[in-house]
């Protein structure tokens, strides 16, 4: 089968594009994201976005992991599907489509994209969790996806990929685990986040809702105010915005977005 896609990315995080409104991946979207995403092997990326047909929204965005499962939301990946989808004229500027996670609305502003997210989540601070180096204390949330938050002091000698995948995994987020975001506080306003990423099962450049997540523990345990930013492994900046909504937070999301080139394979 050959197919045709868009590499596209979102401050550091890159996805394969595959506009699949006619069913062209019949069933195989599985197995295929765990071919094309492997790097060195194939195209490589952080993961696969389909935009399929939707009754309720202009379309149907799907996302699945370099292990082939299907996530409920991906912030970055959102933001990538929106321009794509402007950029082959499948919906205006302004669009809202359909996730797992529910219903997205997402505005483009040249490369930049802001995506309504919706409110948080299950909220869960300081929770204790024993890890066989000691004991961290994590703060949990749902952004569309999960994230256990944890502030640091020294960003930059964290063993993400280590400390992450064990917290992963840990019993206390059972069955479906969770991303992991590991941040530390630059100034009022900004906030430096690391991110391992569940299905990646590694450390990415950057995440949106990882990004999400960060700023909105930031806002609680830190005090800083809307907009946050959010300074990714990247270098690139997201902003994050955060609204009170019937007592708990409205976020947004809004960052650089691009396509990187387009291709054929053959699967």
């Amino acid at each position: 089968m050959e197919l045709n896609f868009t590499k596209m990315t979102g401050s550091g995080n890159d996805f394969i594009v595959i506009d699949n409104r006619s069913k062209i991946l019949d069933g195989r979207e599985s197995e295929i994201a765990r071919q094309i995403c492997r790097r060195k092997f194939s195209v490589g990326a952080d993961g696969l976005l389909l935009i399929e047909n939707s009754e309720r929204a202009d379309f149907r965005m799907r996302i699945f992991n370099p292990d082939g499962s299907e996530p409920e939301m991906c912030g970055n990946g959102a933001r990538c599907t929106a321009l794509y989808a402007n950029l082959e004229h499948i919906a205006s500027s302004k669009m809202n489509f359909e996730t797992i996670a529910g219903v997205i609305f997402a505005e483009i502003n040249d490369n930049s994209v802001r995506i309504n997210m919706g409110k948080v989540k299950d909220l869960k601070l300081d929770l204790k969790l024993s890890l066989e180096s000691g004991s961290k204390i994590v703060h949990y949330l749902n952004v569309g996806v999960p994230h256990a938050v944890l502030i640091e002091e020294a960003l930059e000698d964290i063993p993400v990929n280590e400390m992450g995948s064990r917290i992963r995994f840990h019993r206390q987020f059972h069955p479906g685990g969770t991303n992991v975001d590991f941040i530390e506080l630059k100034d009022k306003e900004t906030v430096q986040m690391r991110t391992y990423e569940r299905g990646v099962e590694g450390e990415t450049l950057a995440c949106g809702t990882g990004a999400i997540a960060s700023a909105v523990i930031a806002h609680l345990l830190k005090g800083l105010t809307s907009p946050v930013r959010v300074l990714t492994q990247s270098g690139e900046i997201l902003t994050v915005y955060l609204e009170e909504e019937e007592g708990t937070l409205a976020v947004a999301l809004e960052g650089k977005t691009g396509l990187v080139y387009k291709g054929k394979i053959i699967i």
